[in-house]
């Protein structure tokens, strides 16, 4: 697996639990506030889509050598 399909297995599995933990309707509700961390996910997708450079990219390259997209 590439690390830019890592970031985005782990960017949308950040995204689908914290929405879990901050819709009130959801039997795993804990408070509004998890959305907000739903909304840095996000902002982080958007600001690496648009520079091209991402932390979560970099650190798992390092920490566990794998591989970037060509």
């Amino acid at each position: 697996m590439t690390s830019w399909r890592v970031v985005r297995v782990i960017a949308g599995t950040f995204i689908l639990l914290s929405l879990a933990l901050g819709i009130p309707g959801s039997p795993l509700f804990v408070s509004q506030w998890w959305l907000a961390f739903t909304a840095f996910v996000g902002l982080n997708l958007l600001q690496s889509g648009l520079t091209r450079w991402c932390l979560m990219n970099n650190i798992l390259r390092k920490l566990f050598g794998l591989r970037e997209e060509c």
